[in-house]
């Protein structure tokens, strides 16, 4: 069940990009939603590695 505290992100994708990434989530066992998540966490976790870590303050700016 969707947790209401959650943000919804909506993008658009080309379908090539899309079967890709498709392809890529089942692959490694995941849905494509998770697969997503799990970007934007590894890119959040190389960021804050070469830059120091996001805080609560920095959000609000």
């Amino acid at each position: 069940m969707r947790n209401k505290n959650n943000k919804h992100l909506g993008i658009e994708i080309d379908p090539t990009l899309h079967g890709k990434l498709k392809f890529i989530a089942k692959y490694e066992g995941r849905s494509i939603n998770g697969q997503i998540l799990y970007l934007i966490r590894k890119c959040i976790q190389q960021f804050e590695n070469e830059n120091g870590e996001i805080t609560e303050t920095d959000m609000e700016k």
